[in-house]
């Protein structure tokens, strides 16, 4: 059983796999807010019922503070810890960066996720979370590089009058089209235009057939998108499971 760990800068990602299991067949998944770490070992417990964890590969953008922490509280009696970082190539996919090594693990293992789904496909690969990212993969592997603009929640903090009076997307679910006629509808609106936008802009770039979604904000703004495109569901992990099968991943002490 392998434990696939994807630390984000507000919330930690996890899921659990057999080692032989199709990509993205998971036998259980979570996620906690970072106050709520010490929830997981009781979570991890529950989802094994049973059965052993060998192996667990984990990335991390939120700094050292929080892999120390992560490193607490991994099941005991694990063969093998990996964390994952970002390498000239693995996977099947070549990265692109001017340095290879300063690339966000976690954009690298979102291309390796795209191009593991898509094979043989231009695509735009962007994660929806505190901040959005939009990553160019080719055909053929390359990962050529992208964008980073604001998440949703973080464009609209920003234009927000003040922060007891942040607009909220509906609990229906209803989201403003176009000219809105309030100002936190005509907020929520312009970010949902701005974020939907950029993606269809790097598409257009990119000559990409298909845009993967994936991040807390993916349901907000897919159903905004004028191109063709599939939410993943945390194609991070995705991409880490992708990656077990590749030599080498990282050695434990790699920097994420």
């Amino acid at each position: 059983m392998i434990l696939l760990i994807d630390a984000g800068n507000t919330r930690v990602k996890w899921a659990l796999v057999a080692a032989d299991a199709p990509l993205g067949a998971w036998l259980a998944t979570g996620a906690v807010l970072h106050a709520e770490l010490e929830q997981l070992p009781a979570a991890w417990l529950r989802a094994l019922a049973n059965r052993s964890v060998s192996r667990a590969l984990l990335a991390n953008v939120a700094g050292a503070a929080l892999r120390a922490r992560l490193e607490q509280i991994l099941p005991a009696g694990l063969a093998e810890v990996a964390w994952f970082a970002s390498l000239p190539e693995l996977a099947g996919v070549r990265n692109g960066y001017r340095n290879p090594a300063q690339l966000g693990c976690d954009r690298f293992a979102a291309a390796i996720g795209a191009h593991a789904l898509a094979p043989g496909r231009d695509v735009i690969v962007a994660t929806c979370g505190t901040a959005t990212t939009i990553d160019a993969v080719t055909a053929d592997g390359a990962f050529l590089g992208g964008m980073i603009l604001p998440g949703l929640g973080l464009m609209a903090s920003a234009l927000a009058r003040n922060t007891a009076q942040l607009p909220q997307i509906a609990q229906d679910g209803k989201l403003p089209a176009g000219f809105a006629d309030n100002t936190d509808d005509a907020i929520l609106s312009g970010c949902l235009a701005a974020q939907s936008g950029a993606i269809e802009h790097a598409c257009t770039l990119h000559g990409a057939s298909l845009c993967l979604i994936s991040g807390g904000a993916a349901p907000f703004v897919a159903p905004m998108l004028k191109v063709p495109y599939r939410v993943v569901d945390n194609i991070v992990l995705t991409g880490l499971h992708a990656a077990c099968g590749a030599e080498p991943v990282t050695t434990l002490d790699s920097p994420c």
